[in-house]
């Protein structure tokens, strides 16, 4: 069967639409000491719109190099990767920016947020480079930061926040633009199991509320049990891509 068939997200009257990404033969290779290393090996692969996948594996299975080729962080050595219809690897520098501002947002394992910024300012620093008005900004921000449950948290600086709370505030500025989808490298790693499962609660909620797509490069079974598709690799392949069974 196609993979594009089974793969598709379809409209509310039933047709289907086009697939987020189509990866086509993707190829990665660096090369270390003279010796060529093949981190992606050939990969074909469809995500739909409004899908949440998981990507598994070992370390150097391959998982956080497709990460990058899907977050337009890297470019292909070889094949296609399609996002919205257009060829990653034929687009220049500056190209890739905009899609990287405007259409994908970015959460991963270390927060990486701003110490002596607010959780407010955090989040509203992401709009900048797509020229939002501060006015704008600050109530975009508020407004996330209360769809992720930190209401009561606006004004406090990452040092008064728990993990938890700031992974949160990080997946509310990976939202700040109203990207297609959003890149999770290990999100949970640095969290204990309770706080995980809360923040994978809130990256859940926006997947299935607002339709947001959601690829996560996880090591954690509690975590890709929580998705609609895991997809396992190892040396650079994919070994295995299914339907999650249900949490």
């Amino acid at each position: 069967m196609d993979t594009t068939e089974t793969t598709a997200a379809t409209t509310g009257a039933g047709a289907p639409t086009a697939p987020l990404y189509e990866l086509r033969h993707l190829e990665r290779t660096f090369t270390r000491g003279g010796v060529a290393v093949h981190a992606v090996r050939g990969i074909d692969l469809t995500i739909a719109r409004g899908e949440m996948i998981s990507l598994e594996g070992p370390s150097g299975s391959g998982k956080s190099t497709l990460l990058q080729l899907l977050g337009a962080l890297d470019s292909p050595t070889g094949g296609e990767i399609l996002f919205g219809g257009r060829n990653l690897a034929g687009l220049d520098d500056r190209a890739l920016t905009a899609i990287r501002a405007k259409e994908i947002g970015f959460v991963f394992q270390h927060f990486n947020l701003i110490p002596t910024l607010t959780a407010t300012e955090n989040v509203a620093v992401a709009m900048i480079p797509n020229h939002v008005r501060l006015k704008e900004r600050t109530a975009r921000a508020e407004e996330l930061l209360t769809q992720v449950g930190l209401a009561h948290r606006l004004g406090h600086l990452p040092s008064r926040l728990s993990g938890g709370e700031q992974q949160r505030v990080a997946i509310a500025r990976a939202l700040s633009n109203s990207p297609s989808v959003i890149i999770a490298d290990e999100p949970t790693g640095n969290l204990d199991s309770e706080t995980a499962k809360e923040v994978m609660a809130a990256i859940a909620d926006l997947n299935h509320h607002a339709g947001v797509t959601i690829v996560i490069a996880t090591h954690a079974e509690d975590v890709a049990r929580l998705t609609d598709r895991r997809v396992r690799m190892r040396d650079g392949a994919v070994l295995e891509d299914s339907t999650a069974s249900p949490a």
